[in-house]
C-alpha cells in the first residue's frame, strides 16, 4: 500500500473524514476533483477549505487552486501533476491521502492508466469532416474494436477518436513512466434520501454564503459566460440565473435536481470501479468521525503491505457498508 484513497458521492463528507485521518496519520491530502483546481471557484466547487484545519492543526493539501479558472484540463495533465506532487510528498516517508469525487481523475491514479497526450490534427480533422457519423463509425471500427457508443455518439467525438487512433498508429507510444500505485480505498456514503436532503441543505448554505456572488466576479473579470456554463452544475445553472435565462426558483429546483443526478452518475463510476477490480472499503457517513477513523486505521493496519486490489475479490452486487 503507497496510497490511501478517499471517495464518494457529493455531500457525503470526504473531505472532512480525509482531513481527520490525514492528522491521525501525519500525512497529506491530493485533491481529485475537476473543478476545485480552478482559483476564484471557490463556494460551486465546494472547496470548503476549512475542514483542512483540524483540532487547531492545518493540513497541508494539494491540487487545488492551481489554475485560473477558464483554462481547460484534463485526465493526461492531472495525472501528470498527481505524480509531481505525489513523488514530493512520498520522498518525504509520507503515504499520501487522495482525495475527490471525480471517477475518472481516482481511476487515472488507482488503476494506474498509461495515458499519452495526443496533439490536434487540424488537417485531418478537415478532411474527416466531410463524412457523416455513420461513415465516421465504420472508419474507427476498422481501426479498432468498438466496446460500446462512447466513442461514436457524436461526430466530434468520433472524429476525436480516429485522430487518437491515427496518432497511435504513425507515432512510437511514448507512455510516462510512473510509480506503480498500489492504493487502500475508502467510501463514504448516506443512505440516498439523507443524501438528497444534504444536498439540499449544502446548495441553501451557499447560496446564502455568495455562490450567486462568487458567479457574477467571475465573468466580470472576463471569463464569458459559456466557459462558466461548460463546468456544469453549479456554474452551469447559476450563471443561466445571473445572465437572466432561469428565475431564481428554477435555478434552484433544476439545480438540485441536477446534483441529486450527479451523486447518482458518482455511485455508477465507483460501482464500475468496484467490478474493475477496486476493493473499497465502505463508510456509513451516519457513524461518528471517531468511529470512521477508527475503522480506518484499524483497515490500514490490517492492509499494511499488501496488495488489496490482488487479495480481495467481491461480488459487485455485494454492496456492504460499514454503518451504524
Amino acid at each position: 500500500m503507497n496510497l490511501i484513497t478517499v471517495l464518494g458521492p457529493t455531500a457525503g463528507g470526504k473531505t472532512s473524514f480525509a482531513a481527520h485521518l490525514a492528522v491521525a496519520l501525519q500525512t497529506e491530502i491530493i485533491s481529485a476533483d475537476s473543478r476545485q483546481i480552478y482559483k476564484g471557484m471557490d463556494l460551486g466547487s465546494g472547496k470548503d477549505i476549512e475542514d483542512y484545519s483540524v483540532d487547531g492543526k492545518n493540513i497541508p493539501y494539494h491540487m487545488i487552486d492551481i489554475l485560473p479558472a477558464g483554462e481547460k484540463y484534463n485526465v493526461f495533465r492531472y495525472q501528470k501533476d498527481f505524480f509531481d506532487v505525489y513523488q514530493k510528498i512520498t520522498t518525504n516517508g509520507k503515504t499520501p491521502i487522495l482525495c475527490g469525487g471525480t471517477g475518472l481523475y481516482l481511476e487515472s491514479v488507482i488503476k494506474n492508466y498509461q495515458l499519452i497526450d495526443v496533439p490536434a490534427n487540424p488537417e485531418l480533422r478537415k478532411n474527416l469532416e466531410q463524412y457523416t457519423l455513420d461513415q465516421l463509425k465504420e472508419m474507427l471500427a476498422k481501426m479498432k474494436t468498438l466496446h460500446n457508443n462512447t466513442d461514436t455518439d457524436t461526430k466530434k467525438r468520433a472524429i476525436r477518436s480516429i485522430e487518437i487512433e491515427t496518432f497511435i498508429k504513425e507515432n512510437p507510444k511514448i507512455v510516462p513512466s510512473y510509480p506503480k500505485i498500489d492504493s487502500l480505498v475508502f467510501g463514504i456514503k448516506n443512505p440516498r434520501d439523507i443524501e438528497r436532503e444534504k444536498i439540499r441543505i449544502r446548495l441553501q448554505q451557499r447560496l446564502e454564503e455568495g455562490m450567486t456572488d462568487e458567479i457574477k466576479r467571475l465573468i466580470d473579470s472576463g471569463i464569458p459566460a459559456d466557459d462558466l456554463i461548460y463546468y456544469g452544475l453549479e456554474y452551469k445553472y447559476v450563471t443561466l440565473y445571473v445572465i437572466g435565462q432561469l428565475k431564481y426558483e428554477e435555478m434552484f429546483e433544476q439545480l438540485y435536481i441536477a446534483i441529486c443526478q450527479f451523486a447518482k452518475r458518482q455511485m455508477t463510476w465507483f460501482r464500475r470501479m468496484e467490478r474493475m477490480g477496486v476493493y473499497i472499503n465502505w463508510i456509513d457517513a451516519r457513524l461518528t468521525m471517531q468511529q470512521k477513523v477508527s475503522f480506518a486505521l484499524e483497515t490500514i493496519e490490517r492492509n499494511k503491505n499488501i496488495n488489496v486490489a490482488k487479495t480481495h475479490s467481491r461480488n459487485t452486487t455485494d454492496y456492504k457498508i460499514h454503518s451504524l
